[in-house]
């Protein structure tokens, strides 16, 4: 009789039903959204904060360079020898003194501009002063020589290379972005869904085996179809939590925004700080018309579906591992020594995908990888965005499939024997005479 299913049903309600399992379903989204919101909250802070700069310009050159913002002050000091104006920016507890020599030659300014402050001033600070230091300094240094830089503005020449495959498709930089994002997401998708599940798999095998109910259950029930059982059953039950975690997630997410006017957006990195400034230069209407053609041009009916059949090819490969390795240990400590070789392949897919295919998604590397079935869930859902033949995607699903049954039977064998062995740490080399019984 197949009991596979009451397996699967059973393994299901158990995870569901558990208390550990119901509080972390539902506090893991509020504290992630309680942190994300604790650092938008101190970014907005943070950004908010008024700074004052004072300028020493021996040069008298600089008078029509710094223009107060939103955020930075800026205060010229005249008359002032430079330790005055030290003393004078420390009593008023300045942000800091931008010090500039004077200078008889434009030439080699190397060494002239200094910045003075009580604590170490930030990055974004330094550099914005840095850009408008070197911009007025290369006209004035232009000018010296006679150049008329109106001229040279009106010669500047903008170009945006267009981009279109030979049969007449379309595209953009955006583009490229847009296949970056879905790759990057449903490859890092699959290896925290993975660890965290497969993980869930091994450590419920442990359970079971140390309580020793599984004598009684494998009494009645195929090893094979108790393994299978508790793959399935468990990966449901990670499926529930994660579908509930996105809708609790983005609920909270929008209520947190709404009742406490915290910014999200504020999370920025200084990437992404460039990002939206070159937006701001190119236009946000050409920006959004490029975002939408980007948008239009993913193969949207083959992602879905490569992404439904490599995450569960991949995840079902790797979850008969985790309970391969649960069936062969009596603890989670003696798991450590079987858990590298499971991991190194899949952070090398990772690494591999950020690294290769970004760069070249159809190079040697990345095609190697995206057949290897140990990578390929994760190498090829990158590579799919960028077009890859159909056969390609096939031959590497099968022999993924062909792999994963292997990883099975493989997997029964260490099963049938490790879930009745207790007491001992095994090797390697009997988990290799396990398979021959």
């Amino acid at each position: 009789m197949n009991h596979l299913p009451l397996i699967i049903k059973r393994e299901y309600l158990t995870k569901v039903r558990n208390k550990s399992f119901i509080i972390m379903t539902f506090l893991s989204p509020i504290i992630m959204i309680a942190l994300v919101a604790l650092v938008a909250y101190l970014s907005q802070l943070n950004n908010d904060k008024l700074r004052t700069i004072s300028v020493l310009d021996e040069t008298g050159l600089l008078n029509d360079v710094f223009e107060n913002t939103e955020n930075t002050n800026y205060t010229m000091l005249n008359e002032l020898s430079l330790e005055e104006a030290k003393i004078l920016v420390k009593e008023k507890e300045d942000y800091g003194l931008l010090y500039i020599s004077k200078v008889n030659d434009l030439q080699n300014f190397t060494g002239n501009v200094k910045f003075y402050s009580q604590d170490s001033p930030s990055l974004g600070t330094i550099s914005s002063l840095e850009r408008k230091l070197e911009k007025k300094f290369s006209d004035l240094k232009l000018q010296s020589v006679g150049v008329d830089l109106e001229q040279i503005r009106l010669s500047k020449v903008n170009i945006d290379i267009a981009q279109e495959s030979f049969e007449g498709e379309k595209s953009s930089k955006i583009d490229n972005i847009m296949k970056l994002a879905f790759g990057g997401a449903a490859g890092y998708l699959l290896f925290m869904f993975i660890i965290i599940y497969g993980n869930m798999i091994m450590r419920s095998v442990i359970e079971e085996k140390t309580s020793r109910i599984i004598e009684v259950i494998i009494s009645s029930v195929k090893p094979i179809q108790l393994m299978m059982g508790k793959i399935i059953g468990t990966s449901l039950a990670g499926v529930t939590q994660f579908v509930i975690w996105v809708i609790l997630g983005g609920v909270l997410l929008v209520v947190v925004s709404a009742i406490f006017g915290i910014d999200l957006a504020q999370v920025q990195t200084p990437q992404q700080e460039m990002v939206n400034q070159a937006i701001q230069e190119e236009g946000a209407q050409a920006f959004a018309e490029n975002l939408i053609t980007a948008i239009g041009n993913l193969p949207m009916t083959n992602l879905i579906i490569a992404f439904m059949l490599f995450f569960i090819s991949g995840y079902l490969l790797y979850s008969s591992l985790y309970a391969s390795i649960g069936a062969a240990v009596d603890n989670e400590t003696d798991t450590q020594q079987f858990m590298l070789p499971i991991l190194m392949p899949l952070i090398l897919a990772v690494y591999v995908g950020i690294f290769t295919v970004i760069e070249d998604p159809h190079g040697t590397v990345s095609t190697v990888f995206s057949f290897i079935p140990f990578t390929s869930p994760v190498v090829m859902l990158m590579r799919i965005p960028f077009g890859v033949p159909l056969w390609q995607q096939g031959l590497s699903l099968l022999i993924l499939i062909g792999t994963f049954i292997f990883a099975v039977w493989f997997a029964a064998k260490i099963y049938r024997v490790g879930i009745l062995m207790y007491g001992k740490k095994p090797t390697y080399k009997e988990l290799f005479k396990w398979m021959k019984y």
